[in-house]
């Protein structure tokens, strides 16, 4: 952690040693941090367009910038440096780097690499683009809770401890001519995970309560090879007035060390989107656009350049940045607009692990429902962060989120009807767990997204959610911790 953030702390340091004034041999990183550096000049002056103009190019700008996003839930938000950059190729490839770290008060921290490689569309020889993502991304986290494995768990088994990962590896999405938008979609990951007791002296540790009979993977950890492959489809139909994300993958956990802990895992992610509006949100320049529409694969997690592949996309920045208002923040600005935006969402999860006789999934490894998972995903938002855990899961969501007046500020309502099951057989549509959701969402510009809920409605009280998304809005995920 610490070397990665003296590496980002130096190339910034370096910053004003770069020429200042534009020359045919200055490079293209060193004409952006010549750019940055000026478009910083705004930070000296005191009135309020310079002072939020100075703001978004700390946040958003490139080549570097503060990052700013919680970690898993109860570990803090974390703060540190992102160092983006881009270059495209004339025989039509563009690679984006990003590479980023953060720490967390209580001691948890992020950092990794990403590179994404692909065509650019609209050139004079592809017209679909394939997309190559390599990373290599490490997370230790201080506190994670644990209850037991199953639907039935009890409170009373509150424990907590101590999880790191290493993930590197590479995905790939592999677009198929056609209006449906269908992509094969692949990966091949190394998984290096360790759990280590609780610290946290509010709570016993993890070894107090459960031992390697009754949470397997807790005595050893093994290191996996694991491979997916499946198929996304994506479609808007009847107009852009529904939007499918169909998501079906086969996961491959191999542990080369133990196959004790091999197995093999299902998902399929089913999403529907309707616009309120005939209007399309997530459009650039907006106050406020749901998160799906914002989200393009082709960013890294630390950039929020606002194309997805299309338009500006081909254009290199070194030629193109002067053209903008702002060259050293490719991102949306934070605006406001008269214009309502608003959208439902139904989405149903269903994910299913096989391990061959003698053999177990670690409980790392398993999804958790309750408050929001490792990956601060909300889910079951009333019940305690990862408060049910095992290796089926089973979910089903609705929610309607809408912009408020010129703010990009929206409201968000949400129903969860979910279960988690240790068998095969556990997992079926009936005694389903069910919470309500309700709160504000802040979407401005390329900022991180945030969200405030409060949720209700199941049998062990309430819970408030608290978030910042780990990526610029605009940015990709970050790999899975399971």
């Amino acid at each position: 952690m610490r070397t990665a953030l003296a590496s980002i702390l130096l190339l910034l340091a370096a910053a004003p040693a770069y020429p200042q004034n534009s020359s045919t041999d200055e490079s293209r990183l060193h004409r952006d941090f010549r750019v940055e550096k000026e478009a910083l000049g705004a930070c000296t002056k005191f009135d309020f367009g310079s002072l939020t103009d100075c703001g978004q190019t700390l946040v958003m700008g490139q080549p570097m910038h503060i990052t700013v996003g919680s970690l898993a839930p109860q570990n803090g938000i974390a703060a540190g440096l992102a160092f983006v950059e881009h270059k495209n190729f004339a025989n039509e490839w563009r690679v984006n780097w990003d590479i980023d770290a953060q720490a967390s008060s209580n001691g948890s921290w992020r950092a990794g690499g990403y590179m994404k490689a692909y065509r650019l569309p609209g050139g004079m020889t592809y017209r679909v683009a394939p997309l190559f993502n390599f990373y290599s991304q490490s997370i230790s986290l201080n506190r994670v809770d644990y209850y037991g494995l199953g639907p039935y768990s009890v409170p009373q088994n509150h424990t907590t401890y101590g999880f790191s990962e290493n993930i590197t590896g590479a995905d790939a999405a592999i677009p198929l001519a056609g209006a449906a938008r269908i992509a094969i979609v692949a990966e091949l990951n190394g998984r290096f995970p360790s759990v280590r007791p609780g610290t946290d002296s509010s709570l016993p540790s993890i070894g107090q309560f459960f031992d390697e009979t009754n949470t397997p993977g807790l005595a050893h950890q093994a290191a996996y090879l694991q491979a997916s492959e499946g198929l996304r489809l994506s479609p808007a139909l009847f107009k852009d007035h529904l939007r499918l994300n169909y998501l079906v993958q086969f996961h491959q956990f191999v542990a080369p060390g133990n196959s004790t802990y091999s197995f093999r895992r299902f998902n399929g992610d089913f999403s529907h989107e309707i616009p309120l509006y005939s209007l399309l949100p997530g459009k650039f320049g907006k106050a406020y656009y749901p998160n799906r529409s914002a989200q393009f694969s082709h960013n890294g997690p630390d950039d929020c350049t606002g194309s997805s592949g299309g338009q500006n996309i081909a254009r290199p920045r070194a030629a193109a940045a002067d053209a903008r208002p702002n060259a050293a923040r490719p991102c949306p600005i934070i605006s406001t607009t008269d214009k309502l935006e608003g959208s439902i969402t139904l989405r149903a999860l269903f994910s299913e692990s096989f391990a061959n006789r003698g053999s177990f999934v670690p409980f790392y490894f398993s999804p958790t429902i309750g408050g929001s998972d490792i990956n601060g995903t909300a889910m079951l938002p009333s019940y305690p962060d990862y408060r049910f855990r095992g290796p089926d899961l089973l979910l089903f969501r609705g929610t309607i989120e809408h912009s408020i007046g010129k703010l990009p500020i929206g409201a968000i309502f949400s129903v969860d009807e979910e279960k988690i099951g240790l068998r095969r057989d556990d997992v079926s549509i009936d005694h389903l767990r069910h919470s309500f959701s309700a709160g504000i969402t802040i979407r401005a510009g390329g900022l991180p997204a945030v969200y405030l809920l409060f949720g209700w409605g199941g049998n062990e009280g309430s819970h408030t959610t608290a978030t910042i998304s780990p990526t610029l809005l605009g940015g990709s995920s970050r790999p899975s911790l399971f």
